[in-house]
């Protein structure tokens, strides 16, 4: 079906060809004023300035749609989520007004561990259900594709369970989902003092049954102080690897844990969270073709220091933005709120925030060739705002909701 979008006040983020943006790169957002978009089959066809001269060929076009002076721009791509989980954590959220920290909570049986008590002893229609509604409502706030980890399991059962349900999502869901298994999240409490069993259970029983079922696209560590060391990182990636799983690794969030350079080893396609770097690890992000990216509502949530965007954009660092989405340290999948967060806290220019959160974040999920930008042959996935001045009265409005209606493959949902 082919669809006009006519009056458009603002179309943003057009682009004939796509590539990764770095540095000075980074803050180019091209803008189209006063446009008009071609959408067929639920792609997009053809885009352009809207003169009054031009005059199109209604027939040609099963439906006519009027902007009304929005301005309309590529979903967000949200690469790093923990969007599938059996239930909230308010009440770590308590323990931490009262003063305790995450190693606190954690060490008490809190934090990863308790989200994945609950996922042992719920159903996979129950995690399917609760996942679906939740993917519903980020969809609405813009979302138009999304990376989905397991990581709440930490057993043989209760990953793949987490991980059939995000194939699940895969097969339901309008919007592209990546999928990543992450079975090193945290070591379960009888294996506390065994590390290596324990990874031998992810490398030997987990990992062929996720290949053979075809249940991952990537294998994720969470290389941290107390939790997965750079080497036990790496023995696990490679393992992923020799199954054609590729990387993307939790990195350097609470500690310098060697995350960054790990991944850079292995060539992650990202490493995420960054709220702990030094100059090493600045300079080995820079040189290499990992992605960094940034978690700034999990920092947020967390009280900690915000990973330093603005060196990392300076020291030529490809960064992308993405909402962290879980129980217990960014209970929010609100993309919207991540793009202001970044500007107001991270200091990045609103055209920066804006492109790290679309097409960076969609290199950041290999999917630049499908979604990110306002490019010819990509999925017609489009925000459009209610009536707004500028581009940067998004982030700057951070308290109210601008969007007016999201697209999905050519149709509203």
């Amino acid at each position: 079906m082919a669809i006009l979008i006519t009056n458009i006040h603002q179309l943003v983020n057009v682009r004939k060809e796509t590539k990764l943006l770095r540095g000075a790169a980074l803050k180019e957002l091209p803008i189209i004023q006063n446009a008009y978009l071609i959408i067929e089959d639920g792609l997009i066809k053809e885009f352009g300035i809207h003169h009054s001269a031009l005059i199109f060929e209604h027939s040609a076009f099963e439906k006519i749609i009027d902007a009304d002076g929005a301005t309309i721009l590529p979903c967000w791509c949200d690469s790093h989520t923990h969007l599938v989980f059996a239930a909230s954590r308010e009440e770590e959220f308590v323990d931490k007004i009262n003063g305790l920290t995450y190693a606190e909570i954690a060490a008490k049986g809190g934090g990863i561990l308790n989200s994945a008590k609950k996922v042992n002893v719920t159903s996979e229609d129950e995690l399917f259900n609760s996942a679906w509604k939740r993917l519903q409502e980020i969809m609405q706030l813009g979302t138009g594709a999304v990376e989905i980890k397991s990581g709440y399991g930490l057993s043989v059962e209760g990953e793949l369970k987490m991980l059939r349900v995000i194939k699940r999502l895969k097969e339901k869901s309008p919007i592209t989902i990546k999928s990543t298994f992450l079975g090193a999240h945290a070591f379960p409490g009888e294996y506390k003092n065994n590390h290596q069993a324990y990874i031998d259970l992810i490398i030997q029983e987990m990992l062929p049954v996720i290949v053979k079922e075809k249940l991952a696209d990537y294998i994720d560590v969470f290389c941290e102080d107390g939790f997965f060391s750079a080497q036990e990182t790496a023995l696990i990636c490679n393992a992923g690897k020799s199954y054609g799983l590729k990387a993307k690794i939790h990195a350097n969030q609470l500690n310098l844990s060697q995350g960054v350079q790990a991944g850079v080893k292995l060539g992650a396609i990202s490493v995420d969270h960054l709220e702990t770097m030094d100059d090493d690890a600045i300079e080995t992000l820079s040189s290499s073709n990992t992605i960094g990216t940034l978690l700034p509502t999990a920092a947020y949530f967390l009280r900690m220091n915000y990973p330093p965007a603005r060196k990392l954009i300076e020291n030529n660092c490809a960064v992308a933005l993405a909402s962290d989405y879980n129980p217990g340290s960014s209970p929010s999948g609100n993309m919207n709120i991540v793009v202001s967060m970044s500007c107001i806290q991270l200091k990045m220019l609103p055209e920066e925030a804006i492109n790290a959160a679309t097409i960076n974040g969609a290199f950041a999920m290999e999917l630049e060739n499908e979604c990110g930008s306002i490019t010819v042959g990509k999925k017609a996935n489009l925000i459009f705002t209610k009536p707004i001045p500028s581009i940067a009265f998004m982030p700057y409005s951070f308290g109210n909701n601008l969007i007016d209606k999201v697209m999905i493959n050519g149709e509203f949902i």
